[in-house]
């Protein structure tokens, strides 16, 4: 079992810098981290990931260029920087953990390849 903590959300209006963080209770060299983002009466997103002993990281089209997804390896702890916020950044972001197993790069953008979640932070955009 792995248990994640988000924490980092808040209101910030449009423009403005935000990061989360995902504490993992304990993390592995063959881990994945992804951050997805789930707005009112949308489907859970894909945003960010990476992988947890290669810096290999891939981001959706919507974020790229705003969002950096990052780890800190003693810290146990992934990233999302998240620059240049938009109105329509705003949602419950969820880090989760996929922790064994071969995966294709689009797969990554399923929830369904991770297995482990956090409990999620909220994070609102004012314009």
């Amino acid at each position: 079992q792995v248990q994640l903590v988000e924490s980092g959300g808040g209101l910030v209006q449009a423009g403005d810098s935000l990061r989360l963080s995902c504490a993992a209770s304990r993390t592995s060299s063959n881990y994945i981290m992804g951050w997805f983002r789930q707005a009112p009466g949308k489907e859970r997103e894909f945003v960010a990931s990476i992988t947890w002993s290669g810096d290999n990281t891939y981001y959706a089209d919507s974020v790229k260029g705003r969002f950096t997804i990052s780890r800190d390896n003693a810290k146990n702890t992934g990233y999302l920087q998240m620059n240049s916020l938009k109105r329509e950044d705003t949602a419950i972001y969820y880090c989760a953990v996929r922790s064994s197993g071969t995966i294709y790069l689009f797969q990554l953008r399923s929830s369904r390849s991770y297995d482990y979640w956090g409990q999620g932070t909220q994070v609102t955009v004012s314009s």
